[in-house]
């Protein structure tokens, strides 16, 4: 049975952020000295295999190895975005009426949720979750935590449209790119979540790249990155706003993003 915690006012929220890789505790270490959080063992079913990344006391994701069947079938290592949800399984079955398809069986885990992997008709692969505990009111997102959510697609019209009937997401901006064309901005109420955009010819296929919101800059978070062994692949730069941002893959090949908040 799904879990009925939330309602419809969740729906939607970006809610957890988890980094499947070859080697966990390799990552840990990484990631505690780039962005500067701490690490806590989940205490549950999964105890012996997970480990949460702990901004102060707040839990903001997870890390655990990649499983043996995605590795199997080519999957690289990989940040993964959750999506609250009123009813998994309702949203399985719109996700796959809109053309999109469920990567896994449904999981539920006591005291934390039902959840399941999804990939959009693009190829974009996000998850979703019922959470078992009523979250929080919703906030600016505070330092060391995800601030922003790209989806860099093969057909954005598409895309906007299936997330949209999704999530209820709508439409909080754009601007204009010139030969990339025009940077869609969504969200729900007055928080805008991140973009959307068309892929340029020599990208990969469409993807989701989740920002990491650091304590100082961008710049210094990128620069302590690619000391450690991540590879720079945009930036640092400035963006519309005054914001900076750098996106690196971790040294063993999972993309991301640092961001910070320009000057006021």
């Amino acid at each position: 049975m799904a879990t009925t915690a939330t309602s419809t006012s969740t729906k939607g929220r970006f809610v957890w952020h988890e980094l499947l890789t070859k080697d966990p505790a390799a990552a840990q270490d990484f990631y505690t000295k780039v962005i500067g959080w701490g690490t806590q063992k989940f205490q549950g079913s999964m105890s012996g295999d997970y480990t949460m990344w702990m901004a102060g006391e707040t839990p903001v994701g997870g890390v655990m190895k990649l499983p043996a069947d995605a590795e199997a079938m080519g999957a690289p290592p990989n940040w993964l975005a959750y999506v609250e949800v009123p009813d998994v399984d309702e949203t399985i079955a719109l996700a796959q009426k809109l053309g999109g398809k469920a990567l896994m069986p449904v999981q539920d885990v006591p005291d934390v949720g039902r959840f399941a992997v999804l990939q959009d008709p693009q190829g974009g692969v996000f998850a979703i979750i019922t959470s078992a505990m009523p979250l929080g009111p919703e906030e600016d997102p505070p330092a060391r935590t995800f601030s922003w959510h790209e989806l860099t697609t093969a057909d954005q019209q598409a895309a906007i449209r299936f997330y949209e009937e999704l999530f209820g997401w709508v439409k909080q901006g754009e601007f204009d790119m010139g030969p990339m064309g025009v940077y869609h901005m969504y969200g729900r109420d007055r928080f805008t979540y991140g973009g959307m955009m068309t892929k340029p010819p020599e990208a990969p296929g469409t993807y989701w790249l989740h920002y990491i919101q650091v304590a100082d800059s961008a710049d210094a978070a990128a620069s302590r990155a690619t000391a450690l062994g991540a590879t720079a692949v945009v930036g640092p730069m400035e963006v519309p706003g005054g914001d900076r941002v750098a996106v690196l893959t971790d040294p063993q090949g999972a993309y991301f993003a640092v961001h910070s908040k320009g000057a006021k």
